[in-house]
């Protein structure tokens, strides 16, 4: 699979890196240096490609998005801090019958915390005594706040549940990517937890989602189609 990488900074490297070792070739590297690149330019670029990822900038995604559609070549959005372009974006992607897949966390323990979490508050569900909360904590470079896993999180984790759930953030020092799911009651407290190490899970999850999407068309968030994805590069 000849893969585009949109954004080479650390995240487009180790996901260049795991294709590498997977098989795959990475036929493009686009970032801040190709800024003065035309869109025609780029284009005829990406055409070479059979999926592109893109893990560059927010602001940048809705260009990428609409650039990959003309070129006709699916993109893994990795990138976040988009979401209130998303409408825009999924107009773009239905007009020209493309396909893009995005997630607010492409790391597959983060996945499997979100079916954790789901069950969690399914049990709770009738617990009443028990009030609900989410905390996620990042290092002080990260710009959204609540983080897009949060985000993703709560609107699980609330369905599941049947009520709302208060989000809470926190942005300091050097804290790697923490995201929290509890309930609390006068007799005690659960608590549900992920904790990143690494942004390795990220570059398996997005690359995993690069191998499934080819081929396919449509709109899709990584964790509604995360089963179906490991069942079919299970077989």
């Amino acid at each position: 699979m000849k893969i585009g990488l949109i954004g080479y900074g650390a995240m487009g490297r180790l996901v260049g890196d795991l294709a590498t070792q997977r098989g795959h070739e990475i036929a493009l590297t686009i970032d801040i240096d190709d800024a003065q690149r035309t869109v025609d330019e780029l284009i005829e670029l990406l055409r070479g490609c059979d999926v592109a990822i893109d893990f560059s900038i927010a602001d940048a995604v809705p260009k990428n998005a609409d650039v990959c559609m003309r070129a006709k070549v699916p993109i893994v959005v990795g990138a976040t801090g988009w979401l209130s372009e998303i409408e825009n974006v999924r107009r773009i992607v239905a007009e020209s019958g493309g396909t893009l897949i995005y997630g607010a966390n492409f790391s597959i323990g983060v996945q499997i915390f979100y079916r954790i979490a789901a069950r969690a508050a399914e049990l709770f569900r009738q617990v009443e005594t028990y009030d609900p909360f989410i905390e996620e904590a990042h290092h002080k470079r990260k710009r959204d706040a609540p983080s897009g896993t949060a985000l993703q999180l709560e609107k699980i984790a609330t369905q599941a549940l049947g009520r709302e759930i208060p989000v809470s953030s926190t942005r300091a020092g050097y804290i790697p990517g923490t995201h929290r799911l509890g309930f609390d009651s006068a007799a005690d407290q659960i608590r549900i937890t992920h904790e990143a190490r690494s942004r390795e899970g990220f570059a398996a999850g997005a690359l995993m989602a690069a191998e499934w999407i080819v081929g396919r068309k449509g709109f899709y968030e990584f964790s509604e189609v995360f089963d179906e994805i490991i069942r079919s590069l299970s077989v």
